[in-house]
């Protein structure tokens, strides 16, 4: 194991508890059932979907997703490629936007 492993390891390890788990499986799913179901309210009630959040949500679900059902990726590039301290953040604001 190499320092830079070790240390995404310990980065993510205040992260490594079930209720938040549940949160962000719960967020993504609920930001891929918006997106699904009606799609042109969900884009007005967030601003659009522009070159700059399209990208961002679809990541941010993927990522929250990832770390929501419990996967840890093996090399330490793609667990910061899926890290939950910037896709949990980003859904948790495109929610926000949705219920105002």
């Amino acid at each position: 194991m190499s320092n830079l492993d070790h240390w995404v390891k310990q980065a993510h390890q205040p992260l490594n508890f079930s209720v938040l788990r549940m949160v962000g499986l719960l967020m993504s799913i609920v930001t891929a059932a918006l997106v699904v179901w009606e799609p042109t309210l969900f884009a007005q009630a967030i601003g659009g979907f522009g070159p700059v959040v399209s990208p961002a949500l679809i990541w941010a679900t993927c990522a929250a997703m990832v770390y929501g059902v419990g996967f840890v990726p093996a090399r330490w590039y793609w667990q910061l490629f899926f890290t939950p301290y910037a896709a949990l953040p980003i859904l948790a604001y495109i929610l926000w936007l949705r219920l105002l």
